[in-house]
């Protein structure tokens, strides 16, 4: 665990004056567990991120990890438990994937062969292709560079990571492949991590906690991503988690099962007249083993059914999956029928919006209700016999 106890840093101003980046700030990122640190630029998260390796020094207050406090102990023996990944990845340009990865534990006297054996698993493990590891950084794209840094960040299996912006210089498509890898690998290794970002949206994706911080480095709020979205704490925290926060509280809200509708459907090389028999102005197309593909337009196939008919801008849900989801899915799909998808990938049934919203109200009644029976038992509670 990672405990933040009255800490604050100052600096000098130039004049003889003092400015503030962050200021009696107190947190417990607990232990296996992701905490993100969000909020506007100048805010400190990168300046409370550093002071836990003490790249910088905190003015006042304690910082532990496991109860040590950071101060006490030998520079180089808190870094060497703890993993940094920064943006760009920052890695040695001069050196093959392989050799970055190998360079704490070299340094930390592992034999060579050792290290490379190690670096070569994660490197895989990371979602990288082993023949990259001969390859030099300038060889890598953005988001294969940000996975080397990961790897090289777990080269010496520390038991807190330390990640600053590492996914924010990508485009968006890798960006959410990367955080899917990073969920996946924590799932696996359960390491304490502190993540830094400016982005919402991935601060409620990733993290197990939310501190969102003010400017001029205090605490405005901590709390689960679902927590925050339903109830944010003031005008300042609901103002920056933003104005769809209701929409995007429905990823927590797990959907019952539902009666989906059982959709016909086609496969490419299906002839014209096959698709017009559906009787539908849009037909899902699904794959060899039934996985959907994408929905085609009945009056743009002339001969066949083939994949550059395919509209993909519809989403697919799972069924174990969340309402936002289901709801997503059926607003983007271009025949308003949201596909559905089992555990396995193969097509399930469709289901629209008007057959998600009524379970969208019913469960915020349900809530309102228990919060107005929990309000009138604790009232009941103080009211003296």
């Amino acid at each position: 665990m990672i405990r933040f106890e009255g800490v604050t840093k100052k600096y000098g101003d130039g004049s003889g004056g003092e400015s503030i980046a962050v200021n009696n700030f107190s947190l417990e990122a607990p232990t296996g567990r992701i905490t993100v640190l969000v909020g506007p630029s100048g805010c400190g998260k990168t300046t409370t991120l550093r002071m836990v390796n003490r790249m910088i020094d905190p003015t006042s207050g304690v910082i532990t990890i496991d109860d040590r406090n950071t101060a006490d102990l030998p520079l180089a023996e808190l870094r060497r438990g703890i993993g940094y990944v920064i943006q760009h990845a920052g890695l040695f340009p001069h050196r093959t994937v392989l050799d970055n990865v190998t360079t704490v534990p070299r340094l930390l006297g592992t034999d060579k062969k050792t290290a490379r054996l190690r670096a070569m698993e994660l490197i895989e493990r990371v979602g990288l292709d082993p023949d990259l590891a001969k390859r030099y950084p300038a060889q890598l794209s953005g988001g294969q560079q940000q996975r080397v840094g990961v790897a090289r960040a777990l080269a010496a299996d520390p038991p807190v990571m330390l990640m600053d912006e590492p996914f924010s210089a990508v485009d968006p498509v890798v960006r959410e492949q990367l955080q899917n890898e990073f969920l996946r690998l924590q799932s696996e290794l359960g390491k304490t991590i502190l993540f830094v970002t400016h982005d919402i949206d991935e601060a409620v994706k990733l993290g197990d906690q939310v501190a969102v911080l003010r400017v001029g480095g205090t605490l405005a709020q901590l709390a689960t991503p679902a927590q925050l979205l339903a109830d944010p704490v003031d005008d300042f925290v609901a103002g920056f988690v933003g104005r769809d926060r209701g929409y995007r509280a429905l990823q927590f809200a797990e959907a019952p099962e539902l009666e989906l509708t059982n959709e016909p459907t086609v496969t490419i090389g299906t002839s014209a007249s096959e698709v017009r028999a559906v009787g539908q102005p849009w037909v899902l197309c699904v794959g060899d083993d039934g996985e959907p593909m994408g929905w085609v337009r009945a009056g743009a196939v002339s001969g066949e059914v083939t994949r550059d008919l395919l509209q993909r801008g519809g989403t697919v849900a799972s069924t174990a999956g969340s309402l936002r989801a289901l709801l997503d899915a059926a607003l983007s799909s271009p025949s308003g029928r949201g596909v559905v998808a089992d555990a396995d990938g193969r097509f399930a049934g469709t289901i629209r919006a008007s057959e998600v919203v009524p379970v969208i109200e019913a469960r915020q009644q349900s809530v309102a209700e228990r919060e107005d029976a929990a309000a009138s038992a604790l009232q009941g509670e103080a009211t003296p016999a």
